[in-house]
C-alpha cells in the first residue's frame, strides 16, 4: 500500500544527522512510489510519485546497479519490464562498479562533456545551501546534456519500452533527470520537489556509505565543516532555487529542451504526450 504524500514528506524532512530506523523506512521503500530492487536502493517509479502526471511503469530512477542480485535483475526485467538503462556516472565510478549485463536490457552510457567539479562547500554555507545547489545543478544540467538528449530521444521514439536512469546515489544527477522529466510531463513544482526529497528516504539503507562518498567528494574534514550539512540535506527551498535558476538561465525546462538540446516543437509535443499517455 502506497504511503500518503503527507507521511512521505514528513519522513523525508527528517534531519540528515538523524538516522531513520529500519522500522521507519522499511515499509516505505517497499511500497509505491518506491520499488524494492534487490541489490540497489533509492529505486522508484516517477509515475507513482504523489500527484505525478507521468504515466506509471515507464520511467524509473535508482542508485547504482552494480550490486543487483539475480532476484533484482528478475524484477527489473519482469515486474518493471525495463528495456534500457541509462548510466549517468563518471568513468571512474563505472570502473569501480560496472553495470551488470542483463539479457534483454540495453545499457547506455555517454561520456559527459567534462568531469563533474567538486562541490564548493563555501557556497553551501549561507541559508539552507541554495547558492551551492544552484551552482552544482546548473553544472549537472550542462555537463550531462548529451545524456538528457539520449533519454528524451528514447521517450520520443520508444514509448513502449520502460527505462531506468541511475547514477551512484540516485540523488543529484538522477534527481535533476527526475525533475526534468516530471516538468516536461506537466508536474507542479511541489510534486517535483517531493520526488527530489524522497531520496532522503531512499538512500537511508546506504546512509553511512553516501556520507563518506560526500566527504571524499568535497574534501570535507568532517561532518561539522560549514556547508557540509546543507549539501547532504535535501530541502525544498534548494530545489526551488535551482528551478528558478533554470527559468532565469534557459527560460525553463521546456526551453532548455528545445533551445539547448535542439528538439523541435513537434519533438517536444511528442515527448510530453509519450510521458503521459501509454
Amino acid at each position: 500500500m502506497a504511503t500518503s504524500k503527507a507521511d512521505l514528506v514528513k519522513l523525508a524532512a527528517t534531519d540528515v544527522n538523524q538516522a531513520l530506523t529500519p522500522q521507519e523506512y522499511g515499509p516505505v521503500i517497499s511500497a509505491p512510489p518506491f520499488v524494492f530492487l534487490d541489490g540497489t536502493f533509492n529505486t522508484r517509479d516517477l509515475g507513482l510519485v504523489p500527484e505525478s502526471p507521468l504515466r506509471a511503469n515507464f520511467a524509473f530512477r535508482s542508485g547504482a546497479l552494480g550490486g543487483l542480485t539475480d532476484n533484482g535483475k528478475a524484477v527489473l526485467t519482469g515486474k518493471l519490464g525495463v528495456k534500457r538503462v541509462f548510466d549517468l556516472r563518471s568513468p571512474e565510478e563505472r570502473t569501480r562498479m560496472p553495470d551488470p549485463v542483463i539479457d534483454g536490457v540495453e545499457n547506455t552510457w555517454i561520456q559527459s562533456s567534462k568531469p563533474d567539479s567538486k562541490p564548493d562547500l563555501n557556497k553551501f554555507v549561507a541559508g539552507e545551501g541554495e547558492a551551492g545547489y544552484i551552482d552544482m545543478y546548473l553544472e549537472v544540467i550542462e555537463v550531462y546534456a548529451d545524456s538528457w538528449k539520449a533519454i528524451l530521444e528514447h521517450v520520443r521514439d520508444r514509448p513502449q519500452e520502460p527505462f531506468l536512469v541511475h547514477c551512484t546515489a540516485g540523488r543529484d544527477r538522477t534527481g535533476v533527470f527526475g525533475g526534468l522529466l516530471l516538468a516536461l510531463a506537466g508536474a507542479s513544482e511541489d510534486a517535483i520537489a517531493t520526488d527530489w526529497q524522497l531520496s532522503r528516504i531512499g538512500t537511508e539503507p546506504v546512509r553511512a556509505m553516501l556520507l563518506e562518498f560526500a566527504r571524499k567528494g568535497t574534501d570535507a574534514y568532517g561532518d561539522d565543516q560549514p556547508g557540509f550539512y546543507n549539501l547532504t540535506s535535501l530541502r525544498k527551498s534548494c530545489w526551488g532555487a535551482f528551478a528558478n535558476a533554470v527559468e532565469k538561465e534557459y527560460g525553463g525546462f521546456e526551453k532548455f529542451v528545445t533551445d539547448r538540446l535542439g528538439f523541435s516543437q513537434d519533438d517536444l509535443a511528442k515527448i510530453k504526450k509519450n510521458l503521459t499517455n501509454p
